[in-house]
């Protein structure tokens, strides 16, 4: 590891601003250890430490078939198109690497045709985004929408140009040789290293749809970066959803397949609208636009239950047509298939609607509404057994890395949470010196957090320190509210106070884009909530403050956490300090992170919640914090920036990164 990894090694001259740093060659040679032992690691790497090159280093000379899981697509695109083709060749390492995505990324050629002959289009955009896609097709060797640019990620044409689990026409499709699916499969099948994503992984352990399962048995090495998600990521897949959103989709393509097949067999219009209209109403039995609560918070005579009862028996009448017309027509069969899934998950939607946690489950139940559609899950309290359960088996070797795992240096929580609690667990420090490159503000006389008007108080305090930035903020908050609340704030005060700022806003365009015009503005203030709290890097003087509106606590509403803490404090347990706390300290380490991404970044991070000095466990958080200098005097802060050399509008070096 010192000659790969020092400086006369082979990593120097592949990466043009390689450093050797000893936390990282010491990070390497324990995760190599785990790989050679086929044992488990959690390993916790410090901002700046280079993890990334610490797994791969490790897994590309000795890690045999590797899976490698990350927090996001992006992060998946950046690992198989920078960061290992960049090892590989330093490395000389003859590794093939594959990159496997669900299947929602890739164009099914069976849709898109069948889109194209029946021509639905709702929209000029639409249209002209099909066209598009249309002769991606031909020139694609992946099928990858992430390569089509010129079409949004989100655009709507997408539902109906890709296939779902439950539409897929499988084995029985007349383009199954052509399938970009099958063929990212099969690639990820023959390849030694493949990148995946945590939804990805989890969706196939759960659904077994994904490619993963197939994989699974022949890996050596499952290293998971970005590790601090999986336990959400895990709690939504090990449960059970089901949405009305589903039979929506279900009519439809009952409504297509049966005017196609069997027009004569049934009134098919009458036969799907019955279905949608109790899928509907079932939705409106909630009169506000997002719901989320437990069973045991919905009153027993609410229409909600007797709507739910309705939409079974219309679901039901749906099913049993289908199964005269289903010999017909392989798709008709598909449908049938599809609805007969969807009752039997409504059937097994049972539930003691008194209690929080149904007895025997140890799961539970609640619903979601949003503006057109409603979700029934059913949440498991843990994932520690079902997890574990995955991990039996094959000897193999368990990466999970991140650099927010610990609360002041202790693992438990993590370690609890995804059944590791026997496992090693190690931490290498960031090699920045945070006393000397930054400062930890909290501002005086702040108002309780819970109080009317809190975020005005906050962009009162901030303003001045904004001002001495000369922009260069990211303000995150807690909440969309709050985000909308200081868009508003901020750009009036821009425009009264005269002050050159451009504002980036959340929700205005996508995450990618507002970060690389932040970026070339080199004074921009950018305002975000949750998906900016981890996973962007911006280095240099594009940014040099960061301010946290409050304690990113989850909500006390939560149902699953209601449940999850109601079930601690039977066994005795501190619901807040064993749980609440530190997943607001892991999520708080993220936000706090985006300041001081390199050795030559120097910055102010504004902590503006008053309950880390008065509360007794405030001293938790902050030693759970970069060592940072620490600060409630404003002129102090001030200082700060007057003495930071001159900015250059722009000159800031910088990409999305993992953590």
């Amino acid at each position: 590891m010192e000659r790969l990894f020092g400086a006369g090694g082979p990593l120097g001259p592949a990466v043009g601003d390689y450093r050797p740093r000893r936390s990282q060659t010491d990070m390497a040679k324990a995760i190599a250890d785990a790989i050679a032992k086929q044992t488990t690691l959690i390993a916790e790497a410090g901002t700046g430490t280079g993890k990334t090159f610490a797994y791969l280093v490790p897994a590309l000379m000795w890690g045999g078939k590797t899976i490698v899981s990350t927090g996001t697509k992006n992060l998946q695109d950046q690992l198989f198109l920078r960061d290992i083709p960049t090892v590989r060749a330093a490395l000389q390492a003859p590794v093939s690497v594959a990159l496997l995505k669900g299947r929602s990324n890739y164009v099914c050629h069976y849709h898109l045709e069948r889109t194209l002959q029946n021509g639905r289009m709702t929209s000029r955009e639409d249209v002209g985004n099909l066209r598009e896609i249309s002769r991606f097709i031909k020139m694609t060797s992946s099928g990858d929408k992430a390569e089509l640019a010129r079409v949004p990620e989100n655009a709507p044409i997408w539902n109906l140009v890709t296939s779902t689990r439950d539409n897929c026409m499988g084995a029985e499709c007349q383009y199954y040789q052509d399938c970009f699916v099958m063929k990212a499969r099969k690639e990820a099948q023959q390849a030694d290293v493949v990148v995946v994503n945590h939804h990805l992984f989890f969706a196939d352990v759960a659904l077994k749809d994904t490619g993963v399962a197939e994989l699974l048995p022949s890996a050596n090495t499952i290293i998971f970066d970005e590790a601090h998600q999986l336990p959400d990521t895990a709690t939504l897949f090990f449960g059970d959803t089901f949405s009305t959103s589903q039979v929506l989709e279900l009519c439809r393509d009952v409504l297509a397949e049966g005017l196609s097949n069997a027009r004569d067999g049934a009134d098919w219009g009458k036969v799907v609208t019955v279905v949608e209209k109790a899928a509907r109403d079932l939705r409106l039995t909630f009169s506000q636009d997002i719901v989320r609560m437990s069973l045991a918070q919905i009153a027993p005579s609410s229409d909600f239950f007797p709507a739910l009862q309705h939409l079974k028996d219309e679901l039901d009448g749906m099913i049993a047509v289908l199964e005269t017309q289903a010999v017909r027509a392989e798709t008709l069969e598909q449908c049938r298939v599809r609805g007969v899934e969807l009752a039997q998950q409504l059937a097994a939607w049972k539930f003691d609607p008194k209690a929080r946690v149904t007895p025997g489950e140890e799961a539970v139940f609640w619903v979601e509404a949003y503006t057109t559609s409603l979700q029934l899950h059913k949440t498991p309290l843990s994932i520690a057994p079902i997890f574990n359960g995955q991990r039996e088996g094959v000897p193999r070797s368990w990466i999970f890395t991140s650099a927010t795992l610990a609360v002041k240096n202790d693992f438990k929580h993590f370690a609890e949470q995804m059944g590791l609690a026997d496992e090693p667990a190690r931490s290498w420090p960031s090699p920045f010196d945070y006393e000397k490159q930054g400062i930890l503000y909290v501002p005086q006389n702040m108002p309780d957090p819970n109080s009317m008007g809190y975020i005005d108080v906050v962009l009162d305090k901030a303003l001045p320190i904004i001002e001495a930035a000369g922009g260069r903020t990211f303000l995150l908050c807690t909440t969309l509210r709050a985000v909308k609340r200081a868009a508003e704030r901020l750009r009036d005060e821009f425009a009264k106070r005269g002050l050159p700022y451009p504002l980036f806003v959340q929700g205005d365009k996508g995450r990618t884009e507002l970060l690389d015009q932040f970026r070339k503005s080199g004074n921009g203030v950018l305002i975000g909530s949750q998906s900016f709290w981890e996973g962007v890097d911006v280095r240099g003087e594009a940014l040099s403050l960061v301010i946290i509106d409050k304690l990113p606590f989850a909500p006390p509403d939560d149902p699953v956490l209601a449940a999850r803490i109601e079930v601690m404090e039977k066994q005795g347990k501190n619901g807040f300090m064993h749980h609440t706390l530190p997943e607001a300290i892991i999520n708080l380490k993220q936000g706090a992170g985006r300041l001081i991404r390199d050795e030559g970044d120097r910055g102010v991070l504004m902590l503006c919640d008053p309950r880390v000095i008065s509360k007794p466990y405030g001293r938790r958080i902050w030693q759970s914090l970069p060592p940072f200098k620490r600060s409630r005097e404003e002129a102090e802060v001030l200082e700060f920036f007057r003495n930071l050399p001159p900015t250059t509008a722009g000159n800031a070096a910088a990409k999305d990164s993992d953590l």
